[in-house]
């Protein structure tokens, strides 16, 4: 029996306190706080549909806007993700999804590949969903892209409502990242090169 994949992480600026414990494989749990309300919803929604175990709790400079603590977030993230992760022997690596919720349709492809490289093709209705402006979805992802080394394209093929684009992506982004770091029953890297970092 292999053991679970797990990480802790804590994060410490003078703009944000951040703890993240993340669970790739044992039974999957919610409990997040990152003390913006529709932000807590999409990482719900990444997590239950990925199938992970998520804890999160970032006390941040909220009375100035929600920039750091979301940015802040997907570092601490991206570097649970590649802790927890190891040297990735035995991995699908890739792993792709399409979601729709209504008129809403997200592709998200992941390639944990150890390169960072975001490509975010994503257009909103509205500028804003649960009060947040939704440029700082890209921000959160680049963030979390930057520190677990991976190569992540999100797709919105079709919005009509800001809230419903965004949870189709972040749902089809932990159905994209569940398939990448499915194991597979080889002990190989799954890399020509030997290594994926």
């Amino acid at each position: 029996m292999e053991a679970n994949r797990t990480s802790d992480v804590k994060r410490n600026t003078q703009e944000t306190k951040i703890e993240i414990s993340l669970d790739l494989d044992g039974q999957p749990y919610m409990d997040i706080h990152s003390g913006i309300p529709f932000f807590d919803h999409m990482l719900n929604a990444f997590a239950k549909h990925g199938g992970f175990g998520l804890r999160l709790h970032c006390d941040g400079d909220l009375e100035i806007d929600a920039h750091h603590s979301m940015e802040d977030i997907g570092l601490a993230l991206g570097q649970a993700l590649r802790t927890a992760l190891g040297d990735k022997r035995g991995i699908t690596r890739f792993g792709h999804a399409y979601v729709p919720l209504d008129e809403s349709l997200a592709r998200s492809v992941i390639d944990l590949s150890g390169r960072p490289h975001l490509s975010w093709r994503a257009e909103f209705p509205e500028a804003e969903a649960g009060g947040v402006s939704c440029r700082l979805y890209h921000e959160f992802f680049q963030a979390l892209v930057n520190t677990s080394g991976m190569t992540l394209h999100i797709d919105l093929l079709a919005c009509e409502e800001s809230h419903h684009g965004l949870e189709s992506i972040f749902k089809s982004f932990g159905r994209a990242l569940r398939v990448a770091v499915t194991r597979t029953g080889s002990a190989e890297i799954p890399s020509t090169k030997g290594v994926l970092e």
